[in-house]
């Protein structure tokens, strides 16, 4: 993912930062614990698409 695009996206539910997680194809908001899908290289910012973090995820941060 293009980091300049990367550093325009905000999480659609608190507008905090988003961390990428290239292995697992998904943008990450600790603050919310929810993981954004990237699908052909688009991002899907909707909370309704959203899988809830793990509590390790959550603990991991990267």
């Amino acid at each position: 993912m293009d980091k300049k695009l990367l550093a325009m996206l905000a999480c659609p539910v608190c507008k905090g930062d988003l961390k990428l997680d290239s292995d697992k194809q998904e943008l990450i908001c600790y603050n919310d614990a929810m993981a954004f899908p990237i699908r052909e290289g688009i991002p899907v910012m909707l909370a309704a698409e959203a899988r809830t973090l793990t509590t390790d995820e959550r603990l991991h941060k990267a």
